[in-house]
């Protein structure tokens, strides 16, 4: 079994285990593949609170890794490593939790004492230190794309730019866990922001095509199909009515697996499915009853 060892950790400093600012994080998520381990030091060195913690998990188990901890007896390949994960998780969030509320009780005591926290020359409005501000925060933001976009934008750059972004957002906004709350504007901010970084493509920002809704709804149904190759009719007209709340031809909410299916065989008249997969339409037409 390979081995991905990362420690969030950069060239300069010590990342927090509570920041967002984690881009070696990213990038070892990026690399860990199946039968991999993600090794850390401490598990809080590596989430900032128990949700990312179990976020950071079942991404690992997705790609069929592991995660495991050198001071910590974790180790995510058996339920009794899950379990003492989230123990641990749990303690290490309120022990963070705790240390919030001493540092806010010692600011507000300096306040009471007359002293003026915060930086001297943004109070006095330097125009070097604001740029520094404004340098940090968009470094910030770009540290937070980098976090989680292996959840999110293999769906854009996989519907984009056939695909304008509203729908692309009804996509991400399916996914399971649930991933960043984006709006369409912050959606395409977001994916300019990883354009210009040179994490993405700059196809993704073009404009997409006006497309009727017949062929729309065609490639929804074809991308469902080529990502989740074992999907019954009746999944995908569910797919398309609980969770994209697609309308259908008439105007209704509530897709049957026969509208489904008249969808799949134009998304193949459009060659949008991917041939050769393990069910492929025929699958999916087998599984029209289940």
């Amino acid at each position: 079994m390979r081995c991905a060892r990362r420690v969030a950790r950069s060239s300069s400093r010590i990342t927090s285990g509570a920041s967002k600012e984690r881009p070696n994080l990213a990038r070892a998520l990026d690399r860990v593949g199946k039968g991999d381990t993600l090794l850390v030091v401490r598990i809080d060195r590596l989430a900032r609170s128990l949700a990312h913690l179990l976020e950071i998990v079942e991404t690992l188990r997705s790609k069929g890794a592991y995660f495991r901890s050198i001071n910590d007896p974790i180790d995510t390949s058996s339920a009794q490593g899950m379990l003492m994960t989230q123990m641990l998780g749990a303690f290490a969030e309120f022990e963070r939790a705790l240390i919030r509320e001493r540092t806010r009780a010692g600011l507000e005591a300096a306040v009471a004492r007359g002293a003026k926290p915060g930086n001297p020359r943004m109070r006095a409005r330097d125009p070097a230190a604001i740029a520094d501000i404004r340098y940090s925060l968009n470094e910030k933001h770009l540290n937070e794309l980098l976090d989680g976009r292996h959840r999110w934008l293999p769906t854009v750059k996989r519907l984009r730019p056939h695909l304008p972004s509203a729908l692309v957002l009804r996509q991400i906004r399916a996914i399971t866990p649930p991933v960043r709350s984006f709006t369409e504007r912050t959606l395409v901010k977001a994916c300019r922001t990883l354009v210009r970084a040179g994490y993405a493509e700059a196809i993704i920002l073009d404009p997409a095509p006006q497309l009727p809704p017949d062929t729309r709804v065609a490639r929804l149904v074809a991308d469902r199909l080529n990502t989740h190759p074992n999907s019954s009719l009746r999944e995908i007209a569910s797919w398309l009515s609980r969770d994209l709340r697609e309308p259908t031809p008439r105007g209704g909410l509530a897709w049957s697996p026969e509208g489904v299916r008249r969808a799949l065989a134009q998304a193949r008249s459009l060659h949008l499915i991917v041939e050769g997969g393990p069910n492929g339409l025929e699958g999916a037409a087998a599984c029209s009853n289940e």
